[in-house]
């Protein structure tokens, strides 16, 4: 029994990690898509390569996860409550992807991860969750908002002599640089939370006593990450690069390049899982209010922004109702 209840975590862990590629692929590859400097099947393969390398960069975050958010259950309660934070992030990540919102399959983790644990009795470690999950849920968006719209501005000002189709033409050519660094972030931050969850199962199962992360689980989490970018989200992607704003090729470089900027420093520094789709979404804002503050729709912006503050109470009513669920028939 435990260790088919092992299997079954690792196996929704990675399925999670699957619809987070599919689900987060819009957030590295759409405003390039959008500019027409990449064409849609270049920039997938492009992501899924620079996702699968991303997951290799680092551990921070992955150690953030596995022990900064609840305490470490135990027994089959505890691999109870994983399965079920884990359904909890994949049915808010599906039914997003289904209306194309762009809304954070990190948090979506969180959530169900949270209202799983409070389900099951077992500690909350609220200390980290403000720190560590609710600060930067609220910071990151704020800088990616700002540092798109003050580097769109550097970019103006920097290049308000350059002839103008030229200038879009070399953008469109950096914009392939800024989206792989895009990319590369993603995948250091969104394929070491599953890696964390994994480490946790090992953990409970008693097959491991270390916060390491085996080779094993890290070309995993990676390989599905890497899957579902290639897979490509499409709906989402359209949201992110025409329904907020029309980008052009240097609005789309100045979002990608402060995006990234963010995330590597938040991953490297901070050790923070923060969501990559906040802070390009807000780039992206940031970036195309340069041209004029009317350019952004703002009502589209608006229902975007709802559904982030919304994600974690509803990820975690569905990981609660489904910890109730596993309980009442196996446990």
């Amino acid at each position: 029994m435990d260790m088919a209840a092992l299997i079954a975590v690792i196996g929704v862990a990675f399925f999670f990690t699957y619809t987070n590629g599919f689900h987060d692929s819009a957030n590295a590859i759409a405003t390039s898509v959008s500019t027409r400097a990449l064409t849609p099947r270049a920039a997938l393969a492009m992501a899924a390569v620079m996702n699968l390398a991303g997951a290799f960069l680092g551990s921070g975050v992955a150690h953030t996860v596995s022990s900064g958010i609840i305490e470490t259950p135990v027994g089959s309660q505890g691999m109870a409550i994983l399965f079920a934070g884990l359904v909890g992030a994949i049915a808010w990540n599906l039914v997003t992807w289904y209306f194309g919102l762009p809304s954070s399959s990190s948090h979506a983790l969180f959530g169900g991860l949270v209202g799983a644990a409070l389900a099951g009795g077992t500690g909350v470690i609220w200390s980290g969750v403000i720190d560590k999950i609710i600060v930067p849920m609220v910071v990151s968006p704020v800088v990616g908002l700002v540092g798109g719209f003050l580097v769109m501005l550097a970019i103006l000002w920097i290049f308000k002599r350059a002839n103008p189709h030229r200038a879009k033409r070399n953008f469109r050519v950096a914009q392939t640089a800024s989206a792989a660094a895009m990319a590369l972030a993603h995948g250091l931050q969104d394929a070491q939370k599953t890696m964390g969850i994994v480490v946790m199962a090992l953990t409970i199962s008693g097959r491991q006593t270390t916060g390491d992360i085996p080779i094993w689980v890290k070309i995993s989490c990676a390989t599905m990450l890497s899957l579902g970018t290639y897979a490509g989200g499409w709906r989402i992607m359209r949201t992110l690069g025409r329904k907020i704003i029309e980008l052009d090729p240097p609005q789309g470089f100045a979002a990608e390049a402060t995006a990234s900027t963010v995330m590597y420093i938040t991953s490297f520094v901070f050790k923070a899982p923060i969501s990559t789709t906040h802070v390009i979404t807000a780039a992206i804002m940031g970036a195309g209010a340069t041209k004029r503050i009317r350019a952004v729709r703002w009502g589209v912006a608006k229902n975007i922004v709802l559904g982030w503050f919304i994600t974690m109470p509803a990820a975690g009513l569905v990981a609660a109702l489904m910890y109730w669920l596993v309980h009442l028939l196996f446990l």
